[in-house]
């Protein structure tokens, strides 16, 4: 006969844990809902009796001191898959995390703490972008997924847009892979549950619910440049690109899981490298990267990234220190060279706000550029108030903002 723990009532449903078998060849524990009359026919009425009886559910986040059963509630919230042990090496745990955060080791190494330990804290939302390939942008995904079990879950893009979200709306990390939003809406929805403590839960056939939300976002693209909408204000999302990881092995991961125990237990030891400094742990100084800027400048700067990129191709062409152009030419080469179109007076404005240049004093004759249908720039005589453009000035924003 089967051990009566393995049932329960939970409100006014029975339920069993089952242990349901994984590829791995381990198997791991779900709770399913039983009939009444199964449970009958199995065992008898009688049995019915001692099966225990709870109050209804609830999702308590806890991974050093976790109760299965909090106030006569059944916690939906999952143990953890494995301990902290003093035994064992950490080395590759540690690599892996200077090689995902770089300079911001220990950063990284907070955040994964706080994870742990802090479930319940508010973090901004973790991008890691590159166009490489092998830079273990999934492996640290993977990584997470063994460490956090079912309190961590993939989610495709058309999933976090739809109404339904009872399958990832309790999960401590919710994690998407290839990216790429392009609605502004789908921003503003990540920035509110990404700072927010209560969500609406809906599933299929049920009403919605308001629930305790506590989950941590983290989003993979492949594109750099423009994965999600980001305003130039914003101080929710950490941008890191990764390189490509030095030799690939194909054991790494392996590798990580073994040194999970230990890996925690360092977690639980290290003190924190700076103190709580804004309610999402880290303030927006500390998180800023030149990958968040290059995200930033890309999506709210359209005419100057016009400019620049127009501007860089003549200068990788026509080998000068300096051109000559006036708003009136740059409109008309960026049209046909990007196809855009913009107004006069926006060009002027980034020329003398944003490049501090000045016009020339009168209306002058000067050697100015036109692209041909040919795709090659030819000098041109022309004559107006013309703005003399340094080479280094587009090869440092080019290379600030586009490499």
């Amino acid at each position: 006969m089967e051990d009566e723990l393995e049932y329960f009532r939970i409100g006014t449903s029975y339920y069993k844990i089952n242990e349901k078998p994984l590829i791995s060849g381990e198997t791991t524990k779900v709770l399913v809902r039983w009939r009444k009359e199964t449970i009958i026919e199995d065992f008898g009425k009688a049995f019915l009796r001692d099966v225990p009886k709870l109050d209804g559910f609830c999702c308590i986040p806890n991974h050093t001191n976790y109760e299965q059963f909090v106030n006569n509630f059944y916690n939906k919230y999952h143990e953890l898959p494995h301990k902290p042990s003093k035994i064992g090496e950490i080395k590759n745990s540690i690599y892996f995390v200077e090689h995902i955060f770089g300079e911001q080791k220990e950063l990284g190494l907070d955040y994964l703490k706080l994870l742990f330990l802090r479930p319940t804290q508010t973090l901004p939302i973790l991008c890691l972008v590159s166009q490489e390939r092998g830079t273990g942008k999934s492996t640290f995904i993977h990584w997470l997924k063994a460490i956090f079990g079912h309190n961590m879950t993939y989610i495709k893009g058309d999933s976090f847009s739809s109404q339904f979200n009872s399958d990832w709306a309790s999960k401590t990390i919710i994690a998407m892979d290839e990216v790429f939003f392009d609605k502004k809406e789908i921003t503003e929805r990540l920035k509110y549950l990404s700072t927010t403590d209560k969500d609406k839960v809906e599933a299929k056939g049920k009403d919605r619910e308001e629930i305790e939300f506590f989950g941590k976002f983290i989003l993979c693209s492949n594109n750099e440049e423009n994965f999600i909408v980001i305003d130039s204000d914003e101080i929710r999302f950490w941008v890191r690109k990764i390189r490509s990881l030095k030799n690939e092995d194909t054991e790494f991961l392996s590798k990580l899981k073994k040194e999970i125990p230990a890996f925690l237990q360092y977690l639980m030891d290290r003190e924190f490298s700076r103190p709580k400094t804004t309610r999402m742990w880290f303030s927006a100084d500390e998180i800023k990267t030149k990958a968040l800027r290059k995200v930033v400048w890309l999506n709210n700067n359209e005419i100057e990234r016009e400019m620049v990129l127009c501007l860089y191709e003549i200068f990788d062409v026509e080998n000068y220190n300096s051109l000559k152009a006036t708003p009136q030419d740059l409109v008309a080469i960026i049209k046909k060279m990007r196809s855009k179109n913009f107004m006069t007076n926006n060009i002027r404005k980034v020329l003398k706000k944003k490049w501090n240049l000045d016009p020339s004093s009168n209306s002058n004759s000067y050697r100015g550029f036109e692209y041909t249908s040919y795709g090659e720039f030819i000098e041109i005589d022309r004559k107006g108030r013309f703005y003399e453009i340094p080479r280094r000035l587009i090869a440092n924003i080019f290379d600030e903002m586009m490499m």
